[in-house]
């Protein structure tokens, strides 16, 4: 069992920056992907980055290349998300989720994750 915690979360003005945190604790990272989904009131919850545990492999959603950047710290277990030139739209809950059986070919699936955070919300004031 994997447990994940999130933190960083926060309100910002459009154009500034946040950096989440998701710290790990249960089961080692090795073979896994963990990635940050995100979800706005009244929408689905989407795809924002994933990185390979092992490899250091990162992916992006679209709509966040070249805005944020995720990263890992293997000592810590912990996996972030640097989110800057922020925008109204990027408004959200952040979830940090993981699985030890990690294929590209679904990273971006919401159910290719079996472990999930409770969430940190992020406000970005326009």
């Amino acid at each position: 069992q994997v447990q994940l915690v999130e933190s960083g979360g926060g309100l910002v003005q459009a154009g500034g920056s946040l950096r989440l945190s998701c710290a790990a604790s249960g089961r080692t990272f090795s073979g896994v992907g963990v990635c940050w989904f995100r979800q706005a009131p009244g929408k689905e919850r989407d795809f924002v980055a994933v990185i390979t545990w092992t490899s250091n492999n990162a992916y992006y959603a679209d709509s966040v290349e070249g805005r944020f950047t995720i990263s890992r710290d293997s000592a810590k277990n912990t996996v972030f998300l640097q989110m800057n030139s922020l925008k109204h739209e990027d408004t959200a809950v952040y979830y940090c989720a993981a699985t030890n059986n990690f294929a590209l070919i679904y990273h971006n699936r919401r159910t290719h994750y079996p472990y999930w955070g409770q969430g940190t919300q992020v406000t970005v004031s326009s």
